[in-house]
């Protein structure tokens, strides 16, 4: 169980390092030749430069340079618009796109949950973990169930067959038949303190962590409700700054809402598999009560019953030398 709990914490680790691993957004390079001015601002072209053409601007042409059929007038400049080709697209329209899916959902809800998020990551793997390591410890025990063998072992016992009920509980996987092995094996000293004993260390198999899940559960909304007060402190304390106030009082909102919800989320998570593990562990304490009153009944029967097989001859004897 210690190795799946590694193999689980291990695993779990490389899957948030995968997700905290989020791309950059792409840096838009300003196109070759392309000028730094503003729309508004005129370009100074030095004399002997030529000038750079924009291919939305309208172009003017000299008076020299009339389109052919078009006559010339002296002192006349004739403006013509360029329009981009078909199917050609700016580079900031491109590139528009790709900004939007470069950030990371949880990532990002994760940073706007504040500092608090991170216990609250710590008690969601704890609590993860546990319920897959219960998970296989309870599955496995359904597959270590035998009762056929326990019915055989009391059929024995019935039979006054002690060492063959030994011998059947003898080497078994099932918690039952383990206690059962050690009350025969110790029916001479005290059969009901070894049957306590046994029971006992079986019933602390399968309540183990329930205490580690019993504390996330009532953990996990604390720390929700400290992150909601947190984020409503940052809230009001940018309420007196005009510029920063609706913004900063959002961003506190906001992650008053996503700490609470994550604590919510993390309670409700653990709190079915803890019922449910629990409800377990009482069945198996009634199967072994059971089985142990069971097992005390039926040697109390054969052990009664020997002593009046045994007290019946001498009984008889006694009375025959009387006579």
């Amino acid at each position: 169980m210690k190795t799946l709990l590694i193999a689980c914490l291990c695993s779990l680790a490389l899957t948030l390092t995968s997700l905290a691993q989020s791309p950059a957004p792409p840096q838009n390079a300003p196109p070759v030749g392309a000028p730094a001015t503003s729309p508004g601002a005129a370009a100074a072209v030095s004399p002997g430069a030529p000038a750079a053409v924009n291919p939305a601007a309208p172009a003017q042409l000299p008076t020299g340079s009339a389109p052919p059929g078009v006559p010339g007038m002296p002192g006349a400049t004739i403006t013509a618009t360029l329009s981009p080709a078909p199917g050609a697209e700016s580079p900031a329209a491109a590139a528009a796109p790709a900004e939007g899916g470069a950030t990371n959902f949880l990532i990002d809800n994760f940073r706007k949950g504040g500092p608090i998020m991170w216990p609250i990551l710590i008690v969601s793997i704890i609590g993860l973990t546990v319920v897959i390591e219960r998970v296989f410890w309870w599955t496995g025990r359904w597959f270590r169930r035998d009762p056929k063998r326990i019915e055989k072992v009391f059929t024995a016992i019935e039979n006054g067959d002690i060492a063959e009920a030994s011998r059947l509980s003898r080497g078994s996987r099932d918690p039952v038949l383990r206690m059962m092995w050690n009350g025969l094996n110790h029916q001479h000293a005290s059969l009901q303190g070894a049957l306590q004993v046994a029971a006992g260390i079986e019933i602390k198999r399968a309540g183990r962590f329930l205490v580690v899940m019993d504390t996330l559960v009532t953990l996990a909304p604390l720390l929700g409700l400290l992150g909601t007060i947190t984020g409503l402190i940052r809230s009001f304390s940018f309420l007196g700054n005009e510029e920063l106030a609706v913004q900063a009082v959002t961003g506190g909102i906001a992650e008053a809402l996503i700490a609470t919800a994550c604590g919510l989320g993390i309670a409700i998570f653990a709190l079915v598999p803890f019922n449910f593990f629990t409800s377990r562990v009482s069945n198996l304490e009634f199967e072994l009560q059971t089985a142990a009153t069971n097992l005390e009944v039926m040697l109390g029967a054969q052990t009664a019953a020997r002593e009046m097989e045994i007290a019946g001859p001498a009984a008889t004897t006694g009375k025959g030398s009387s006579i």
